[in-house]
């Protein structure tokens, strides 16, 4: 799966419209989606053959998703945002794949009360 090559499938890599109005929020069949954000510590400041072979691990994990429908990666903030079809666990499963293949990421999530 090329990130780029995907935007036909709503994968997007970073554009100069701001993400509140590119995420979709529904799929085709209006169901409502989710979506999660994962923080990759210094990718920016990365060597060009680190920071490809990084987005060449991204797209074969998520490109073993078919729930996720748009992917945004903004690389000024090394943030990779992702929506996915809902369905039980999708985010845990996807998340932990992500970190599995690049162990620096960080789920950003809110602590449970």
């Amino acid at each position: 799966m090329d990130l780029m090559a995907r935007a036909s499938n709503s994968m997007v890599m970073e554009s100069h419209r701001p993400l509140y109005e590119r995420v979709p929020t529904r799929d085709v069949d209006g169901k409502l989606l989710s979506d999660f954000m994962v923080l990759i510590p210094g990718l920016r400041n990365r060597p060009h053959h680190q920071f490809v072979d990084t987005l060449a691990r991204l797209q074969a994990v998520l490109g073993q998703f078919a729930e996720v429908v748009f992917v945004d990666l903004n690389v000024p903030l090394n943030l990779l945002w992702i929506s996915v079809r809902s369905r039980p666990k999708v985010i845990r499963e996807v998340a932990t794949a992500i970190l599995l293949h690049v162990p620096e990421a960080r789920l950003v999530a809110e602590r449970p009360l």
